[in-house]
């Protein structure tokens, strides 16, 4: 075993938004003790794991990291790839713990008040408190069977798509109707490929109504200031898919019957997997349903808000579905249609195996109170639904930042570790 290295008081695993944010704030208060563990390399999932064409769907006023809000010209837009790597970057420069990048956090135990970082090139840490920066989206959730399909077919997930020239010729099978899917399906017919797209359980949202991105709406009516203990559907909004839109061009909503009179072909769930082909589910028209439902209540709560504001605002059309699908399509023969490329957009799941500690669920997420879990001084940030709907976003993760900072100073201030626990 390697020799313990060095002995700092705070440890964040992950120089993404939400380590920086941290980290950030604890060095306002004067804790300076403190290493930064990146496996990859700062805002590396802004620009490794992200199409050429990606934009932020929620505008750029929403991004608003700790002392650090956006200052471009445009903050109704929507930022490219690039410019979200270099808002990031910007802020990182405002961080002045160590970040040590390329360096993988191997496991995590606790020895008595202490805890135990063994990394994979930096040696052994011991540290008095834990912060766990890395998202829950980890591990590619993929179907069984997947094995079956022949080799000749290109296989890749969301996160290692690029750009349609990456793509071999020929037709090309998305799997998964969120946020991802419905944009790499979009990239792709853009580029005049015949796509056929798998449903999945994602709702849609309005892009621009009566005269406002709806997100712009939404903020003004206090809905992203909902914390989860007030969440009226805590399952729902822990298990539940993002909506689709997109920030394309500007932004525009995403109506997957306008991508079918496109040419898009449209199945249902996808349900079985064979070295010939995909089988899905009669579920085209629920699935539709089901995502419409979802954009109209929106544009509902909209109404009514607008309605007892007593706002002056522009009129909409009533909506009315521009395609009714007549009979479901639930098989894709591979070499009938000329697939030749899935790309899997089904989700991820996390994987937290290197935290040697009794805290996470049957599903291996963490149980956690706003972040604090009942290991005492571990703690995690970045987490969906974490505090609201802004803990995973650049919206929100400044509050939740300062929380989790200010728990960690009080616990270094204290002689008892239980007594900021859950206050």
């Amino acid at each position: 075993m390697s020799v313990i290295e060095k002995d700092v008081d705070v440890i964040v695993i992950g120089a993404g938004q939400a380590g920086l944010s941290v980290s950030y704030y604890l060095q306002k208060q004067g804790i300076t003790s403190q290493a930064i563990f990146e496996k990859n390399e700062v805002a590396h999932s802004w620009k490794k794991e992200r199409w050429d064409s990606f934009c932020l769907v929620t505008p750029n006023f929403q991004c608003r990291l700790p002392d650090h809000p956006y200052a471009g010209p445009d903050p109704e837009g929507f930022m490219l790839k690039d410019e979200i790597v270099d808002y990031v970057a910007g802020f990182a420069n405002k961080v002045t713990s160590p970040i040590y990048e390329g360096v993988e956090v191997l496991s995590v135990h606790k020895e008595s008040d202490r805890f135990v970082v063994e990394t994979s090139t930096e040696g052994i840490w011991r540290c008095k408190q834990v912060v766990v920066a890395t998202g829950s989206f980890h591990t590619p959730v993929l179907p069984p069977n997947v094995e079956s399909i022949p080799d000749s077919i290109t296989q890749l997930i969301a996160t290692d798509y690029r750009n349609p020239g990456q793509i071999p010729e020929g037709a090309v099978a998305v799997v998964g109707s969120g946020q991802s899917g419905c944009q790499i399906a979009e990239d792709l017919m853009l580029d005049g490929r015949q796509v056929h797209l798998f449903l999945g359980n994602a709702p849609r949202s309005p892009r621009q109504y009566r005269g406002k991105d709806a997100v712009a709406w939404l903020e003004e009516m206090g809905y992203y200031k909902t914390t989860f203990a007030e969440h009226p559907d805590k399952q729902k909004a822990l298990t539940g898919t993002n909506h689709y839109l997109t920030g394309r061009d500007g932004g525009r909503e995403i109506d997957l019957r306008k991508f079918v009179q496109r040419g898009l072909k449209l199945y249902g769930y996808l349900d079985q997997v064979s070295g010939e082909g995909f089988n899905a589910r009669a579920d085209v028209k629920e699935k539709l349903d089901a995502a419409d439902r979802s954009y109209l209540g929106i544009r509902k709560r909209i109404d009514e808000y607008i309605e007892a504001a007593g706002i002056d605002a522009p009129e909409e059309p009533e909506y009315a579905p521009c395609w009714e699908p007549e009979l479901d399509l639930t098989e894709l023969n591979f070499k009938e249609q000329n697939i030749s490329s899935i790309i899997w957009c089904i989700g991820f799941r996390p994987n937290f195996g290197y935290l040697k500690l009794d805290i996470f669920n049957s599903r291996g997420f963490p149980i956690h109170n706003r972040g604090i879990t009942e290991a005492p001084g571990l703690f995690f940030i970045g987490l969906p639904w974490q505090h609201t709907w802004g803990s995973s976003r650049f919206s929100g993760i400044a509050e939740d930042s300062k929380f989790i900072a200010d728990k960690i100073e009080k616990a270094m201030k204290t002689v008892s570790e239980t007594e900021y626990f859950f206050v």
